[in-house]
């Protein structure tokens, strides 16, 4: 396939997913495949949570549309206008991917085809279903992609590269298991927010989406937050008020008791609002239902600090306040070319 026939059937997947939204599914007369595929689409997504609880039918089509909106025209030719795709030898490049909010594998995958390569695919088991769900769709659409996809549930064998992704732990295992392979190994990671107290309640309120979207379990969602000295939380808990119905979730719930519990055991000093703990903390990862704060002197000193800390950051959220910031409410609508740990992954399979 031609680079431009590969990006046109994503293209059409895009088309696809565009049907779906959680206010309503709509199904439009001039996408491919709809016959076979779109209600079985609409079961999966209200099956997720019964395959992973945190996979509520929210989260999922939060999910989808973005990567709807990601698969356009537009999007695709600008991300891979810079690339040269001439030279490509197509090899075997072998995915293991995370599992902690829906279709989080889904660019590596997307990377790997686009410029050539063949992928066999190690599904977390914490999300097994959606991306060859979707890897089903676009074969019907292309039948020769048929032959460059493969999804494996055993050993990893005969592949020329790898991508993996997983926490730190992990991490240390795959540099040593594959270190004969080109390969790019993910580890944890965790996105920060900086405010200075000029923020309005609307920056405030979109700050709660970066911290509670997918409750707070990927490495792009906020989970510690740089004040001011002096700093009052009066405002923030009055904006993120607004999310105060996350609380119902049975299995975010249980995780607010259980780590609350943990910290006023511990004697820390908590702010607490009934559905989400703030603790002062130096530390990056806060657990589920509670974000960790720490004071800054002044921006500049903050700044180096980050800087030297980068590969524990994924995004860092601000007005603008420090280089490269993210808007609030921003964090889970990359683009495409948003590379996770900030590797070029298309520079990485066009060289491999």
């Amino acid at each position: 396939m031609t680079l431009e026939n590969k990006k046109n059937v994503f293209i059409e997947l895009g088309k696809f997913l565009s049907q779906f939204s959680e206010a309503k599914n709509h199904q439009k007369e001039d996408v491919q495949g709809n016959a076979v595929f779109f209600d079985s689409f609409v079961d999966l997504i209200q099956l997720s949570q019964s395959h992973n609880g945190w996979y509520t039918p929210e989260q999922v089509y939060y999910a989808v549309e973005s990567w709807a909106n990601a698969l356009t025209r537009e999007n695709l030719d600008t991300w891979l206008a810079a690339y040269n795709f001439s030279n490509v030898k197509p090899k075997k490049v072998a995915l293991i991917l995370a599992g902690n909010i829906p279709l989080v594998g889904f660019h590596d995958f997307l990377s790997v085809l686009i410029t050539g390569h063949d992928v066999l695919v190690k599904t977390s088991s914490n999300d097994q279903h959606l991306l060859p769900f979707l890897a089903k769709y676009l074969i019907h659409i292309a039948p020769e992609l048929a032959s460059k996809i493969t999804f494996i549930e055993g050993k990893l064998e005969n592949f020329d590269a790898v991508i993996a992704t997983g926490s730190n732990n992990t991490a240390r295992y795959f540099e040593y298991y594959f270190k004969d392979k080109p390969s790019i190994i993910r580890k944890s990671r965790n996105s920060i927010a900086i405010l200075n107290g000029e923020e309005t309640k609307e920056d405030l309120i979109a700050l709660g989406e970066d911290i509670f979207r997918y409750f707070g379990l990927g490495c792009r969602n906020v989970s510690k937050i740089f004040v001011p000295k002096d700093y009052k939380f009066d405002s923030f808990f009055e904006a993120i008020f607004e999310y105060q119905d996350i609380i119902k979730y049975e299995k975010y719930a249980n995780n607010y008791d259980y780590n609350k519990a943990v910290f006023l055991m511990s004697n820390f000093k908590l702010l607490d609002n009934g559905f989400l703990t703030i603790k002062e903390d130096s530390s990056y990862a806060s657990p589920i239902s509670s974000v960790f704060y720490e004071f800054y002197e002044n921006l500049s000193d903050l700044e180096k600090k980050l800087e030297t800390e980068a590969e524990q950051i994924q995004c860092i959220v601000s007005n603008n306040l420090v280089k490269n910031s993210v808007a609030f409410g921003q964090t889970q609508q990359p683009k495409l070319w948003d590379y996770a740990d900030n590797i070029d992954t298309i520079s990485f399979l066009l060289i491999t």
